[in-house]
């Protein structure tokens, strides 16, 4: 069993996906000055962004919802799951501050576009079937692992500070609870988000209208090509922001490199669960567990960093683009590999 894992993730990596990813970390590695424009970055995600919204909501707008339904409740708790062991490990450990370790579980928490279309480009090149909807699913997770991780990071904050208070024998507080209107904040700056903004624009126009053929036209021959390129962009940035990790705790290397295991498992166990009660299919299974794994490089940072300025972004977006996306992108192979051998691709 062990032989045939290893065959399918070494057939995997010579695919073009995982090819150019670690091209761009060789490049970045011995120091190449190739560099690709930041606004060609953005330009490529929210391209690839409305692909995946638009195929996601042409086939919820032909799919029983019902389908849709148990399948999205479990990408939501697998989300809060994620904070919730992010919290209770990283943000615990020696050396970590608090809030950083929630900043960090959530990022982990929340899904990676890229990553995800990544692992569609590899399904659709070996044939593999998939719900058409999975698109779909990347709010319920994302959302999901925000917001649980903001809440948390908030009321450990109002615990902290009541604590300090009674210490000092100035005054006697309990915690205060959130402040009004925290979590409508939240999901109003998530839902605003590059990322969430663009993938429900083309879930709504996939459900609502008829865009088949600008998607056929379009998006769908150009996504290859563009998600080659932003492999390459994301390797060279996965190495250059290895530097980052030098000025923090140890722990975060280590959860930076455990974590999209740990947490592509529980997606994967989710997976099997759906698959059992509902039929989902092998392919459906690998991108759960593929989203589990994945933590966000777009809305994630910005939604981190208005809702807890405190934290230190070269803790939570350096663990994450340096060491999480990259470990994520190259563990798809492994999902694949074990959704063959437990249910068959």
């Amino acid at each position: 069993m062990l032989i045939d894992i290893a065959t399918t993730i070494v057939e995997q990596m010579q695919k073009p996906t995982l090819a150019f990813l670690i091209g761009g970390m060789a490049l970045a590695a011995f120091g190449s000055k190739l560099e690709i424009p930041e606004p060609v970055y953005k330009w490529i995600v929210f391209l690839l962004l409305m692909k995946v919204g638009l195929g996601a909501g042409i086939s919820v707008r032909e799919a029983n919802l019902l389908d849709l339904a148990v399948p999205a409740l479990f990408a939501a708790l697998v989300g809060i799951a994620i904070v919730l062991l992010g919290t209770g490990t990283l943000a615990r450990l020696r050396g970590v501050n608090p809030m950083d370790g929630y900043a960090t579980a959530g990022l982990f928490g929340a899904v990676s576009a890229s990553t995800l279309a990544a692992a569609m480009a590899m399904l659709d090149s070996d044939g593999i079937a998939y719900e058409g909807f999975i698109g779909a699913l990347y709010p319920f997770m994302d959302i999901a692992a925000l917001v649980t991780a903001i809440v948390l990071a908030r009321l450990s904050a109002e615990r902290k500070a009541a604590a300090t208070i009674n210490a000092d024998g100035t005054a006697t507080a309990g915690p205060q609870g959130l402040p009004k209107g925290m979590v409508k904040g939240i999901l109003v700056d998530t839902f605003r988000s590059a990322a969430i903004s663009a993938l429900l624009l083309g879930l709504a126009l996939g459900i609502f209208a008829r865009p088949d053929s600008v998607y056929e036209s379009f998006y769908d021959i150009l996504f290859r090509g563009l998600l080659s390129i932003l492999m390459l962009i994301m390797g060279m940035e996965a190495w250059s922001r290895l530097s980052e990790l030098k000025g923090v705790a140890h722990a975060y290397i280590a959860y930076g490199l455990l974590a999209p295991l740990v947490h592509g498992a529980l997606g994967f166990g989710a997976g099997l669960i759906v698959h059992q009660f509902t039929g989902f299919s092998g392919g459906g299974v690998v991108l759960l567990a593929v989203m589990a794994a994945s933590s966000s490089d777009i809305s994630g940072p910005p939604t981190l960093r208005g809702a807890l300025p405190e934290a230190n972004p070269s803790s939570y977006v350096g663990t994450s683009t340096g060491l999480g996306t990259p470990i994520a992108i190259l563990s798809i192979p492994l999902w694949i590999a074990l959704a063959d051998l437990t249910i068959g691709l």
